[in-house]
Parts: C-alpha cells; structure tokens; sequence
C-alpha cells in the first residue's frame, strides 16, 4: 500500500474560517485528538502573527507527541533583506518546532501586483529562507502559494519557484490551490507535470470555493502527490479547506493509499466529531463517512434492501470508519424500518411480532400530527419501551408556569418558571430563572428533578429547534421542538409538539429527561 503523508491545518488555516476561534486550551485538546488518530503533521499557526500563538507554542513544548511533528507556519523573507535579519523569520525559528511551513509566491501577477518586487527578487527570498531553516537542521515544507493560478499564467517562471525552493533544500513542495477554483482535470494534469519535474515529494493543499477540495486533494494524489494538506473538519478561509476526514476515508478505503494507521481508521467518526465540539461547532449530519446521516436509511425500499445486503446502498461498512447505519423513523418508514432499529433494543425481535405493527402505526399517527422522529432518536426509544416494556413512571409534572419581564439592570428579557413534579407520589416545587422561558424551564425542571436522580447534573442541552407546522394557520398552527442533550458521553435528540411552543419544549425537555434515566436504569 503506498504512504501518503497527511498535514493538518486545522489550527491555523482552520482558524482563518469565519466564527472559529480556538483558546490555548482548545488548541492542546485538538492537538491530542489529530496526534491519536495518526496524522503526520500538526500546522499550529504562525508564532509573529498573535500573542495567542505564541503562547500555544511555549505551552505545547510540554507535549509528548506519539505520532504527529508540529510545524510552525510563516512567509518567506520580506524583500530587500537577508532571512537572518527577518523578524517574522525568527519568530518561525523561536517557535522551537521540528518542522516549518514556509509559504512564498509562484504567480508572477502576486510577485508584481502584491509584494511589489521582481521575478528574480522573489526566487532570492524563497531559495534564501529555505536555505536559512535548512541551515539550522529543520525540515522545510515549502508551500507554493496560488500555484495553480500561477501555473496557468506563467508555467515556466511557476516551476522556477519550485525548482528555487529543491535547489535550496525543501524536504516537500506543497502545491496550494488557494482561490480554490480549479478543475480536477486541471489539478491532475498541473501536478503530474510537477512531479515529473522535480526530484523530491510534492504536496496538495486545496481550497472548497468550486466545492471541489476533496476531489482535487484525490486527483493530485493520482497524479503521484505524496503529501495531502487540509483540516479534519474542512474549515477554513471562506468556503474551508479540503476535508480531510472525506479525504483519508476516500484514499484508504477505496485508493490503495495509506494515510493514518490502520488500526486508527474505526476511530474516525470519534476524533471528527471530538474536534467538532471543542470547536463549538455543530457537525454537519450529511458530511461524506463521518456525518450522522452518512449511512442513515429512512426510505422503506432503501432499508429493506440495505437489511438484506448492506453493499446495497452503502458504499462502504459504517464500521470502517467509526460511524453506525441508522434507521429514522418516518411516515415512509415501513414494518421492516421499525424491526431493524427495535433490534438493537430487543435481540431476537420476532418480525411478526404484533408489537411492531402497533408501534409502526403509532409512529406514522404522531407524524401524522407533526412529530418528526428521523431526527428525534431519543423519543423513539423512550416510545418503544413504553410499548414493548412496562418501565417505571420517573415522574409527572403536574403544573408550570412561566413570567418574562424585562430587567432594569440590563434591559433584557429575563425569564422566570414555576414547576411542579411528582416522584413515586412525592411532589417537588421549584423556581428557577433563565435566559429566555425555555431555558428557565429547562432549569426549574433540572432543580425538581436532581432532588430525586442526581444524575440528571450531567445532563445539558447542545441544540433547540423551533419549526412552525401549517403557517396558514398563523399564530394557531403547531409547533414542532427538536431538542439535543448530551451528558457528556453520548448525544440525543427528542421531540415535542403542541400548539403553545412552551408546551411542546416541555414535552421534548421530559423525554430527554426520561432517556437519560432509562439509559442509566
């Protein structure tokens, strides 16, 4: 199997993307998760550009990698100076890494129109600075800025920057796609010709305006790249980087192509969505592997055939990358939808059994009413062990109210609640206030409950959804609420629906409630 290095950005050109900005600790955590899974390099931002960066870089000193080398990231030298005398080159340097990333210009139009120097002057700064790191014993990766724009306009001088950054010593030349608008074709054929030309590995890094990082990041290592660049999430500068959780799952599985350890590729699905949370992001469900739709079936001919043969509608095993086939549940969802997901509750579910039937006709009813449970796992559980099981009542909620007033200390809209529960007959008043009448709820509720099931503290909400069922109804029409928990381990989603939105949380909040403790019991 051929070896291809893998080189995450996430921390630098993922921290570029808009809304993202990652703490020191967020950082460390995310260094450990790309560092377990078994990447190559860690790209950890440029030491002269924040404080921030700096201080990662003392901090991650610290740190025993056992796999990955950090890379430290910077320009080639400004013009009109030696790289020794360059204070963003010594940055780089006081960095400390094993590894730098040295970025220069490979387009003549950026040479003249935006650093303002010559041709020849712009192959000084990069073969001089390559040669100065080289000099103190590190390994270079050199990144050809624009190359592919550059290659178009001006093939000749294009390859003399790279041919400046071999002479000087680069143990990589990395080949950006950095407007991010190139064909495949045009990747493939560009970096083939480079590798032809040049003696030592050549590297991709690509960008996602023309929603095609993946499968140019794929084409050049056809074309015999050795060397992928992107970040684990596809974040990055306005429409992201290459996606590298698509990327080592599409050259691993399907191209022969090794990029982290064998034994690392079932924990995917985990480290993506790990990183996802540190970055405070929501990870999007229909992401290529990794993505909770990603082997979802909810057509009944679809998951009827991928029950009897998986190959079927499943281009890969979930298995292989971490993930897990899923059914939701919908009005489309026939007997067999149901049987294979009350499976994985009750083994040896006989197919005929009466129950399924009940409980696939009670499912398309409530839709029918404007519940949703393809995205609404949680509440489908806790509804098939009310059929299936006589599980324990965990408690009732007899009354609640909710007061919104607008406080004189900050103006805002504060919110108040009163709920009241029973326990096994033992009733429990509370009052909490929060940001907003769900969120005091969420916390009276919280309040009553913990008294009786501790266990519930672990307990918090990740997502709120509202949709407006039936708008011609106006303020009468029916509200759907699709609410996230998670208790630190694991994720789930409930659903509640009434015409009051308040009532339709509190019936989501109490089924979120309810899985919790039935998983516990």
């Amino acid at each position: 199997m051929r070896k291809v290095a893998v080189f995450d950005s996430m921390l630098r050109d993922g921290a570029q993307g808009e809304g993202i900005s990652f703490s020191v600790l967020d950082k460390m955590k995310i260094v450990r998760e790309l560092d377990g899974l078994g990447v190559d390099y860690i790209e950890a931002g440029n030491p002269g550009s924040n404080p921030k960066d700096l201080e990662f870089f003392e901090k991650v000193k610290d740190y025993q990698f056992e796999h990955a080398k950090l890379a430290a990231f910077g320009a080639t030298r400004r013009k009109g100076i030696r790289a020794a005398d360059d204070a963003q080159v010594a940055s780089i340097m006081a960095a400390g890494t094993q590894v730098v990333t040295i970025f220069g210009k490979s387009w003549d139009f950026h040479v003249t129109e935006v650093i303002r120097t010559t041709l020849e002057e712009n192959l000084e700064m990069i073969a001089d600075t390559v040669q100065y790191f080289k000099a103190h014993g590190k390994e270079v990766v050199y990144d050809a800025e624009h190359f592919f724009d550059g290659y178009k306009a001006n093939p000749e001088y294009a390859l003399r920057t790279l041919k400046a950054a071999e002479a000087a010593g680069a143990d990589c030349i990395c080949l950006c796609e950095t407007n991010g608008g190139a064909l495949t074709s045009e990747v493939y054929q560009i970096t083939k010709a480079v590798v032809d030309a040049l003696q030592v590995p050549v590297g991709i890094h690509t960008h996602n305006d023309g929603g095609m990082a993946v499968a140019n990041t794929v084409a050049a290592v056809q074309a015999g790249a050795a060397h992928v660049q992107g970040t684990l999430l596809g974040i990055g500068e306005r429409c992201g980087n290459a996606n590298l959780s698509t990327v080592i799952a599409d050259l691993q599985l399907k191209c022969d192509v090794q990029c982290i350890p064998d034994d690392q590729m079932a924990k995917l699905t985990e480290a993506v969505r790990r990183v996802a949370e540190v970055s405070n992001l929501t990870l999007d469900n229909f992401m290529p592997y990794v993505g909770k739709s990603a082997f979802a079936h909810k057509g009944g001919m679809h998951a009827d055939g991928v029950i009897k043969a998986p190959k079927a509608f499943e281009h890969v095993v979930p298995e292989s990358v971490g993930n897990e086939r899923r059914f939701p549940m919908s009005e489309v969802a026939g007997k067999g939808t149901v049987l294979k997901k009350l499976q994985a509750l009750y083994p040896g579910l006989d197919k005929d059994s009466p129950q399924i039937k009940a409980l696939a006709d009670q499912v398309k009813e409530l839709e029918h009413r404007g519940y949703q449970f393809e995205g609404a796992d949680g509440s489908f559980e806790v509804l098939a062990k009310r059929e299936f099981e006589n599980f324990p009542k965990f408690f009732d909620i007899e009354t609640f109210k909710v007061i919104e007033e607008q406080t004189e200390r900050d103006g805002r809209l504060k919110a108040s609640a009163m709920i009241k529960v029973f326990v096994d007959g033992v009733s429990e008043i509370t009052a909490a206030e929060g940001d907003g009448p769900v969120n005091a709820l969420d916390q009276a509720l919280r309040k009553a409950l913990e008294v009786f099931y501790p266990q519930i503290s672990e307990v918090h909400l990740t997502d709120y959804k509202v949709r407006v069922l039936d708008s011609h109804m106006s303020t009468a029409a029916f509200v759907r609420v699709l609410i996230e928990s998670s208790d630190g381990t694991d994720y789930w989603t409930t659903v509640g629906v009434s015409t009051d939105i308040i009532e339709a949380s509190v019936i989501a909040l109490a089924d979120s409630i309810d899985y919790k403790l039935l998983k516990g019991n």
